[in-house]
C-alpha cells in the first residue's frame, strides 16, 4: 500500500480511491484549475526568427 500523504489541495490525509486527493472534490477543484488555465507547464522559450520579423 502507498503511504498516506497531505491532499495538494487542502492538505487533509489522502485517500486511496481518490489519490493523491482526500475527496472527489478536492480532486475536480484540482482538474477545473487544470481547464481554466490556472496551472500552466514552462515550455522553451520563443526566439524570434528572421521569418517571425517577415510577417
Amino acid at each position: 500500500m502507498r503511504p498516506t500523504r497531505k491532499c495538494p489541495e487542502c492538505g487533509r490525509p489522502s485517500r486511496r480511491e481518490n489519490y493523491p486527493f482526500c475527496s472527489p472534490r478536492c480532486k475536480s477543484v484540482d482538474l477545473n484549475r487544470w481547464l481554466s488555465g490556472s496551472y500552466v507547464i514552462a515550455g522553451p522559450e520563443h526566439e524570434e526568427t528572421s521569418e517571425d520579423e517577415e510577417r
